[in-house]
Order: structure tokens, then C-alpha cells, then sequence
């Protein structure tokens, strides 16, 4: 059997892939939203390897994500949507026109300078003019209490009043804003919570 060796490069994956269209009946039959699921799954497992500071899992993972990366950008191609080039094209330039302290001349005072200027960038390019713009581009595939943090915290930037509500969409909002106030991420914590949890019943057992 075949084993790739260090160094390899982004083709060799490309150009696995091409061939598992072809060759492999599985990889053949999927379509971007027959795969969907696996990029939620892939990228998840990635932030669990970062979670456990395991450099040998997060390779694995990592890696996991780039065949995902890979996999759409090869059926993109195929109809002539994109190519991986295009994938790679687009984020060099996302990156340079984000960055104008780097690559212009453009002068910051730290790190929230850099983030204000970023938002500032990433709002005009998708000609954003309203807050409801600003709501409607936060990704609705988000996880609740991810998207939920990020809507309160625009709507709560932009000095607007949170809607006035009662029950348990109250206490999450309520939640949101005290997290976003102390600087703390919902899903972290809830993840946190969660191995709490499991560590304290398997304790009792």
C-alpha cells in the first residue's frame, strides 16, 4: 500500500481525492450537504484536541479538517463553482485587506485597535449599513448560545435595547450579557459545565 511522506504537499491531497471521485463508490455519491455534518463533527473534534492541549490529537484533527476543506473544493470544481486555489486566493486577500497595520500603512495602538479595525473592514465589504445587516450576517448554523453571545453583543455595541422578555429566553439574554461582560464564552462554559457534571456522577459510581 501507498504511504505518503513528509514533506507533502496540498496537491497530494488534491490529488487523492480527485482519484477517490473516481475510484471510491462512497466518496463518489456525496454532495456538499450529504456532508454537511462532517465539518460541524471535524471542526468540533479539533476544538476538543485544543481543549485537551493533545499536539498529536490536534495534528490528527486538523488534519481531518483540511480533507473536509478539500473534499468540497474538489466537487466545487467539478462543476466549475471554484477551485481550491480559489479557496486559497480568497483568504490571502481577506487576510491582507484585514490587516492594513501589516500590509498598508496603517497605524494601530494594540490588539483592540487591530479587532475594531477588522469589524470595521469586514462591515464595509459586505456593505453592511444597519444593525439588522450586522444581526443577519452572524451564521444561523451557529450552536444557540454561540450565536445568541454575538447577536447580544452587537445589539448591546451598537447601544440598542434588548427586547423585553420573561423566561428562560429572558435568563439566556440575561446570560449572554453577563458573559460578554465578563469576557467569558458561552460554549466554553457550557462545555465546562458539562465535564463538571461528568466527573461528579462518575464519582458517585
Amino acid at each position: 500500500m501507498v504511504k505518503i511522506e513528509k514533506p507533502c504537499a496540498l496537491d497530494a491531497l488534491t490529488a487523492i481525492m480527485a482519484r477517490l471521485r473516481t475510484e471510491c463508490p462512497w466518496d463518489a455519491e456525496q454532495t456538499h450537504a450529504s456532508i454537511r455534518s462532517n465539518m460541524v463533527e471535524e471542526a468540533c473534534e479539533a476544538a476538543e484536541a485544543i481543549d485537551l492541549a493533545d499536539d498529536t490529537l490536534l495534528c490528527e484533527e486538523l488534519g481531518d479538517v483540511l480533507l473536509q476543506v478539500i473534499f468540497h473544493a474538489t466537487m466545487a470544481a467539478e462543476r466549475s463553482a471554484f477551485t481550491i486555489e480559489d479557496v486559497i486566493a480568497q483568504i490571502c486577500n481577506k487576510l491582507i485587506e484585514r490587516h492594513p497595520h501589516v500590509f498598508g500603512d496603517i497605524a494601530v495602538d494594540g490588539s483592540d485597535h487591530v479587532l475594531r479595525n477588522w469589524e470595521q473592514i469586514k462591515s464595509d465589504g459586505k456593505g453592511h449599513t444597519t444593525l439588522r445587516d450586522e444581526l443577519d450576517s452572524v451564521s444561523k448554523a451557529l450552536p444557540g448560545l454561540m450565536r445568541l453571545q454575538k447577536l447580544v453583543k452587537k445589539i448591546t455595541k451598537a447601544g440598542m435595547s434588548l427586547p423585553d422578555i420573561d423566561g428562560y429566553q429572558a435568563q439566556l439574554i440575561s446570560l449572554a450579557q453577563d458573559a460578554n461582560a465578563d469576557d467569558v464564552d458561552l460554549e466554553t462554559a457550557a462545555a465546562d459545565a458539562c465535564r463538571t457534571i461528568i466527573q461528579s456522577a462518575s464519582a458517585d459510581f
